[in-house]
Formats: C-alpha cells, sequence, structure tokens
C-alpha cells in the first residue's frame, strides 16, 4: 500500500483514526482514545477516533476540522505544505514538525 499524505505530511494510510474509520474498528477507538489521552494530555473518546482525512470531505479527527496547516494548504492549492513556496520559512507547519518528525520525512521525500 502506498501513501496519502495529509497537508502537513502526517500519513493518513498510518493514523489509527483513519484507520477505524475505514475499518469501522471499535477496539482501535478506544485503543486510540486511551492512548492520544495520554500522549496529548487530552481527554479522547472512542467517539472522537473517527476521520476520512483531512483532503476529502467528511467527518475530522478532533482539531484538524479547525487545523491553520489544513486550511492555509487547502486555501492556496497546494497537494501538502512540502509543495508550498512558504514551506522553508512556515512557522507554523515548522513548529508542527518538530512534534512529529516523520511528517517532515513524508513532506520532503522526492
Amino acid at each position: 500500500m502506498g501513501k496519502m499524505i495529509a497537508y502537513c505530511g502526517i500519513d493518513c494510510f498510518e493514523c489509527n483514526a483513519y484507520k477505524a474509520t475505514q475499518n469501522n474498528d471499535q477496539a482501535l477507538r478506544e485503543k486510540t482514545a486511551a492512548e492520544w489521552t495520554i500522549a496529548h494530555n487530552f481527554k479522547f473518546t472512542p467517539e472522537m477516533i473517527n476521520c476520512t482525512s483531512c483532503k476529502g470531505d467528511g467527518v475530522k479527527v478532533g482539531y484538524c476540522s479547525e487545523c491553520e496547516i489544513r486550511k492555509c494548504a487547502s486555501g492556496k492549492g497546494v497537494v501538502n505544505c512540502g509543495a508550498c513556496g512558504d514551506f522553508e520559512t512556515c512557522k507554523t507547519i515548522n513548529d508542527f514538525l518538530v512534534q512529529a518528525p516523520i511528517a517532515k520525512d513524508n513532506l520532503t521525500a522526492k
């Protein structure tokens, strides 16, 4: 299977919220909610663990529906932030990538 890279560089195919939604997997929703609650210091519930990807129509997981990175990239019409002329100097994406280095690899892969 290939990759489905979100605007921010996260691979949706590797995201448990996307997987749980695609497979209607309640056990994965519950497991992910518990893990993300600890990792992000925010109370996630299994009902929050649903996502159809930031690029498509449909439900977005948590903050992704309001994400400034998503709004900016979509508004600029770029496939992802790595294709944006402002990528190197953009504080918003670069602050995010400090927390998600794998996303940077996805955005800079040729």
